[in-house]
């Protein structure tokens, strides 16, 4: 039920937002989580994303519901200290911290360690009435 895509980068993101149609009746809605670049060891250079991905993971295994999750890469430390990271800029994000999970089109979010709380998560993926 939940389809998980995996991005690296600006560049693959933003060709990927491009394409979603906002409001479309019956769409899948789209759930963004911004991550650091995973190091050769399997796990991202930023410590709450650590934290935060197996969390994360069990809660999408357990989740029965129709939507898009996409992880997105956003480089490494050094990348993304920058401060004219496009991540940071592009005014659809605003990222100020990693990780950060977005219901895209939408104004909920959640940043740094509110990722790797299950109440908060469920309170994101909760449906709009």
């Amino acid at each position: 039920m939940v389809t998980i895509l995996e991005l690296h980068g600006y560049e693959e993101f933003q060709k990927y937002v491009a394409n979603i149609e906002p409001n479309q009746p019956n769409s899948r809605p789209v759930v963004v989580y911004f991550s650091g670049e995973k190091l050769p060891s399997g796990e991202s250079w930023c410590i709450d994303c650590v934290e935060a991905e197996p969390v994360v993971k069990a809660y999408l295994n357990e989740l029965k519901k129709e939507i898009t999750f996409v992880y997105v890469d956003v480089g490494n430390r050094e990348t993304w200290k920058d401060k004219a990271c496009p991540f940071r800029t592009d005014s659809r994000t605003k990222l100020m911290v990693i990780p950060t999970i977005i219901l895209w089109n939408g104004v909920r979010r959640l940043e740094g360690s509110q990722c790797a709380k299950r109440d908060l998560l469920n309170m994101l993926f909760e449906d709009e009435d």
